[in-house]
């Protein structure tokens, strides 16, 4: 069983290719009072920790890896079951082939859509 972190807030995994892009959302997540970890997609693989829990899912829609997002998600559900995942992108609507794995779609950005979202998914554990 994961570890849950002490401070009793909830864990947002961020996953995306672009160190840039991990410290920028770590932010807006933390700022907003929430724990942020992440995942840095390298060009053939992904690792997720074991040791805690998550309780949201926030990913990158494009990599530039091997994996495609399809594969990410679909990891990241395996890792974390129950996890809500919201797809993070810069495309106009939530592509088809991710609508099987995907809770949320949300535009980058727009921090404050991002916040509002995660707060939503994140339901009272988000207070």
């Amino acid at each position: 069983m994961a570890a849950e972190l002490s401070d009793g807030k909830p864990t947002v995994l961020i996953i995306d290719d672009d160190p840039s892009h991990l410290k920028l959302y770590s932010w807006i997540i933390e700022r907003a009072g929430w724990n942020a970890r992440t995942v840095e997609v390298r060009s053939t693989s992904v690792e997720f920790p074991a040791f805690e829990r998550v309780d949201l899912v926030l990913m990158d829609y494009r990599f530039n890896s091997s994996l495609t997002a399809l594969e990410i998600a679909g990891s990241a559900s395996r890792a974390y079951p129950g996890a809500p995942i919201a797809l993070l992108s810069d495309v106009y609507s939530l592509p088809a082939e991710m609508k099987p794995v995907v809770t949320a779609f949300i535009r980058k950005g727009e921090p404050e859509e991002l916040v509002k979202k995660v707060s939503a998914l994140l339901g009272p554990r988000a207070a």
